[in-house]
Order: C-alpha cells, then sequence, then structure tokens
C-alpha cells in the first residue's frame, strides 16, 4: 500500500537532487519517517489523557449554596473519616502511578515498512516535529535507528514488494490551489526503493509538458504516489467505475498504435463522466476525432485496475528533514 513515507522518499530524492548532496537510503527513510508518525500519535494520545486528567471547574451557578444539604455532607464526611480510621490500610497503599508524561515511545518493528497499512487519506498533516519538546520521550524516539547493534545484509532483507507505479508533482497556490506539475509513471513492476527514485526525478524534469521543477518551487510542492493493481481487460470501453479504476486504452487509428492512461481520481477531480473520460484521454493518446465519433474508432481495449494513493505536502517533509538534521540522524 503507498505510504506518506514513500512521498516522504521522493521528497528526499528531488531536494538532494537540487541541492546537490547524497539523499537518505529508502530503508533510512523508512524507518524514520515510521518513527515520526509513531511520535504524533503518541502526543495525541498524552494530549487526550491530559485533557481528561484537567476539566475545567463548574461555573459559579452549578455549586450548591444550600445550608442544611452543607451539613449533611459535613456529617458524611465526618462518618467516612471515622470508618477509614477503623479500617487497616492495604499493602502499597499511597503508592502513586506514574505520569502519564513519563510514558516512553514502545520499541518499533525493524521490517520493511512497504507493507505498513496506510489510511488513503493522507492529505492531511501536521509539522508536529519541528515544535517538538526536548522530552526523553522524543529524543529516544529518533535515537532509535542509532541503536542498532548491526545492519541487516542485502541478502538477509525481506525481498522489497514491487508495483506498477506514478509519482505526480502538484504546486499549491497560497490560496490552495492546485495544479499539475508532472507526473510520470510505468506499467511494469518495480521495486520501491529503485522505481520511487527514477520516477520522483523523472516527473521532476523530464515531462514534456512542463519545465523543469526549480529548487525555487520546492516549498510549493505536493507529492503523491499511487501504486497500481487489479488490473482487469474491460468487456466494453465504459466497464469500469468512477473513483474506484484507473483506466488504459490502446487503439489504432489510421495504421497508427495509440496509447495513454489515466490514473483513478482524474477523473473525479476534473467533473468527467466516462465517455468524457474516454474522449479526452483518447485525445492524450493523439486521436484528434469529432467527440461524437469515438466509438466509430477500431480496435478501442480498455484495461481497468486500481490504485492505493498517498500523499504528503512541503511543509511537513520539510518539518521532519530538519528534525533529523538536528537530531544528526
Amino acid at each position: 500500500m503507498a505510504t506518506t513515507g514513500h512521498c516522504a522518499y521522493c521528497f528526499e530524492i528531488l531536494a538532494a537532487d537540487l541541492e546537490n548532496r547524497e539523499p537518505l537510503e529508502y530503508t533510512r527513510v523508512q524507518d524514520l519517517w515510521t518513527q515520526h508518525q509513531s511520535l504524533s500519535k503518541l502526543k495525541d494520545a498524552e494530549s487526550g489523557v491530559q485533557e481528561e486528567e484537567d476539566p475545567d471547574l463548574p461555573d459559579g451557578d452549578d455549586l450548591e449554596d444550600d445550608s442544611e444539604t452543607d451539613d449533611l455532607e459535613k456529617r458524611d464526611d465526618e462518618e467516612e473519616q471515622g470508618a477509614e480510621k477503623e479500617a487497616p490500610k492495604p499493602a502499597g497503599f499511597g503508592l502513586r502511578l506514574p505520569s502519564i508524561n513519563r510514558l516512553q515511545v514502545p520499541s518499533l518493528s525493524s521490517g520493511s515498512s512497504s507493507s505498513t497499512p496506510s489510511s488513503l487519506s493522507t492529505t492531511s498533516s501536521r509539522a508536529a516535529l519541528g515544535d517538538a519538546s526536548k522530552s526523553s520521550s522524543n529524543t529516544s524516539f529518533f535515537s532509535f535507528g542509532s541503536r542498532r547493534s548491526q545492519r541487516l545484509s542485502p541478502d538477509s532483507r525481506p525481498r522489497e514488494e514491487a508495483y506498477p507505479l506514478f509519482v505526480t508533482w502538484n504546486t499549491i497556490s497560497s490560496r490552495g490551489h492546485k495544479s499539475l506539475r508532472g507526473c510520470i509513471g510505468t506499467f511494469d513492476p518495480q521495486e520501491l526503493s529503485g522505481g520511487l527514485r527514477s520516477y520522483a526525478l523523472t516527473a521532476a524534469f523530464d515531462d514534456t509538458r512542463f519545465s523543469p521543477i526549480s529548487t525555487s518551487e520546492l516549498n510549493t510542492l505536493s507529492n503523491s504516489i499511487t501504486l497500481l493493481m487489479h488490473f482487469e481487460p474491460a468487456s466494453h470501453p465504459l466497464d469500469w467505475d468512477l473513483g474506484t479504476h484507473g483506466i488504459r486504452i490502446t487503439f489504432s487509428h489510421h495504421s497508427k498504435r495509440y496509447s495513454a492512461t489515466y490514473l483513478p481520481d482524474v477523473a473525479v477531480e476534473q467533473g468527467w463522466t466516462k465517455e468524457e473520460t474516454i474522449v479526452s484521454l483518447m485525445r492524450k493518446a493523439g486521436w484528434n476525432g469529432r467527440r461524437d465519433t469515438w466509438r466509430d474508432v477500431k480496435n478501442l481495449g480498455v484495461v481497468r485496475y486500481q490504485g492505493s494513493k498517498a500523499t504528503l505536502g512541503w511543509e511537513e517533509w520539510k518539518a521532519w528533514r530538519r528534525r533529523v538534521q538536528e537530531l544528526g540522524r
């Protein structure tokens, strides 16, 4: 499944290329990013517990001031105090539980994170690490990697999963408007470390519809990764579902072969019907016939597929990368 860790690696590759430095390795980025997410979840849990332990005091209007009620409560308190003096205290009485803010981050698995389950709704993000406090849980969180006594040898590492994949770069304006900046991928299964590295740069620099991405644009970027799966031939050109399937078409026209694809989210984002999507995709492939004659094209074949998508913005990646640098990782 696609994860924001995969997007973080694409940002690492692109930024390193533009900054003329060596990028962090794929497995290193996945480890550190997984720990980043775990710390964020722990902070959310601690915040929730602290809110429960410190509820708002009731307003003065809610307090009882009836003298008779006060007298009854006073007598009840005296009776309870007397009973407490007579009853023996159990062993361990008076011990205090440790505060929740002293809980340590649990140990994380060192396995490959390429198969880590992740929600597909990943567009919302927080740069929690940039403002992180200097607590022991923070420090132990990012020092996890340095405590490993040895690295796995290449032969002992589990084999990476391979997927057809697409890397998409968008720019986000100050008003939140998204514009495509580059999108290139492959239908040949790729091991993620090599495939993401290659297509992160190809989509950024070699999409002929756009000029190459520059350093000045980095802080406006958003990255999306789509891993493709469940390929199956459609019984007819409209045998697929909007929002669920991406489609890849092939056809012949005037003795020339054409092909093109749209990822699963394209038609929905553009507000197209299925027929409008097919016509647009045929034009993308190079067909220039009238839109009402698309059914006359011979040998129009459609393969439908599904995708797992994750998205990450520059701000969260940059905050994470800054934190990694501060801790010397």
